[in-house]
């Protein structure tokens, strides 16, 4: 029984390491941003990492740009914030989601691979509905 419960243990153990890997990372920046994971907010400066469950924010003339592992470009306006609310990029493994929620403000979002190769994995939430991506690049808008 409890050899069972340590390969279970060490069957996890990457899953839980890449639960702690930076999914993307802050590549631009200009006025008043932050990133907030596990409840801290940082100043977002280039190079800044972007978690699953970070939350994004730029200030009134703000602007910020993130770089996602699978190549993924999100470029914010001002008065932004997005939720980053999964990421899973294992594409040798065919484990591949990008989810988001965009509560106010302005996006410009350019396909990565995780769109190209699975383009139903990619979804961004509004108030008002759900984005699927089917293409390579969109913007949107949501006023508060």
């Amino acid at each position: 029984m409890n050899k069972n419960k340590w390969i279970v243990g060490l069957c996890l153990l990457p899953m839980l390491a890449l639960a702690d890997q930076p999914v993307g990372f802050v590549k631009t920046v200009s006025g008043e941003a932050s990133v907030t994971s596990e409840g801290k907010a940082v100043t977002a400066e280039v190079g800044t990492p972007v978690f699953a469950g970070s939350v994004l924010r730029t200030g009134r003339q703000a602007a910020m740009g993130v770089t996602f592992k699978d190549e993924t470009v999100m470029s914010f306006g001002p008065n932004t914030e997005l939720t980053v609310s999964e990421y899973l990029y294992a594409p040798g493994q065919g484990k591949l989601r990008l989810g988001s929620k965009l509560t106010k403000g302005s996006l410009n979002y350019v396909s990565g691979v995780i769109a190209k190769l699975k383009p139903d994995a990619v979804t961004l939430e509004t108030p008002t509905g759900t984005i699927g991506v089917r293409g390579t690049q969109f913007l949107v808008k949501v006023e508060e």
